[in-house]
């Protein structure tokens, strides 16, 4: 299915609130209190070859953010993971991207919550490469930011809700509308923290390492990443990283559902080259989604 067909007009099914419905009729009404009040999680998943990678993972993630919210879904974890089966399976897919998607709706308006209903829903659809592959390869351009990760005391940071993807959503577009395809967000102290939807990774001498992630998402596919890296005896350091250390690493890599491993060329000033680690993961990345080595 071409991406630039509208998301609100297409065949299929979504799973609505424990059931599957016919695709074009999965709405929600204009007072919904999500809509107003960014009073939604969400997560984003993959399916290579009828399977769903680390589902149970993302299903409790879904949870555990919208306990962060102060809300609770109806269904378990378990009932969550059988719904995305049923929704690949409804549609006749085996490799797709997946969305579900957990908001208070439109019982009450204002700022409190109290009196609201939580709904749930799941969509899937074939989508290729979250960056274009010719840019993948030679390494993707990311610019610096304009915008900043909240302080874990101003933001439910840990919970992947659609609040937070405010600022990844004006860094993204300040991105394309320069020329650049992503871009590198630093935190509220200075330090480098992420893209604006994937988490990241440099290479200095052999060893890969990565920013704490105290104030943002320690994403499933970056916990994938690490558990992979140290498989091969490769040295994994979780740290501070500020601006001024990034000209001391060789390569850079993006992870995360939908960008899988996505090597960078450059970020900001500092230029990174498409080495063989990172090569390497990205190809032990590929074999473990699609079954070619066993599941960690």
């Amino acid at each position: 299915m071409a991406e630039t067909q509208s998301y609100h007009d297409r065949d299929g099914s979504i799973w609505f609130d424990g059931k599957l419905v016919p695709w074009r009729d999965a709405e929600v009404h204009v007072l919904t209190h999500a809509l107003h009040y960014a009073s939604s999680v969400f997560e984003g998943q993959r399916a290579y070859n009828g399977e769903i990678f680390k589902l149970d993972e993302h299903s409790q993630r879904l949870h555990n953010s919208a306990n962060l919210l102060g809300f609770q879904i109806p269904w378990t974890a378990e009932e969550i993971s059988a719904a995305c089966r049923e929704v690949l399976k409804a549609n006749e897919l085996a490799d797709a991207y997946m969305r579900p998607v957990a908001w208070l709706g439109s019982e009450r308006m204002g700022v409190s919550p109290s009196g609201t209903k939580t709904h749930l829903a799941i969509a899937a659809w074939e989508w290729g490469k979250y960056f274009h592959p010719d840019k993948a390869r030679d390494g993707i351009r990311l610019t610096i930011a304009p915008w900043r990760r909240p302080a874990p005391y101003t933001a439910p940071v840990h919970s992947k809700a659609s609040g937070l993807y405010m600022i990844a959503m004006l860094s993204r577009k300040h991105a394309e509308d320069t020329g650049f395809d992503d871009a590198l967000m630093f935190d509220w102290r200075g330090q480098v923290a992420e893209a604006t939807g994937a988490n990241a990774f440099f290479v200095r001498d052999g060893v890969l390492y990565t920013p704490t992630p105290d104030c943002f998402l320690d994403g499933i596919t970056r916990r994938t990443v690490i558990g992979l890296a140290r498989n091969r005896g490769i040295e994994v350091v979780e740290k501070a990283i500020w601006p001024d250390e990034l000209e001391s690493f060789e390569q850079m890599f993006l992870t995360g559902s939908a960008a899988e491993v996505t090597p960078v060329g450059s970020a900001g000033p500092w230029r990174f080259e498409v080495g063989d680690l990172t090569r390497q993961l990205a190809k032990d990345y590929d074999d473990l989604v699609n079954g070619r080595i066993a599941n960690q």
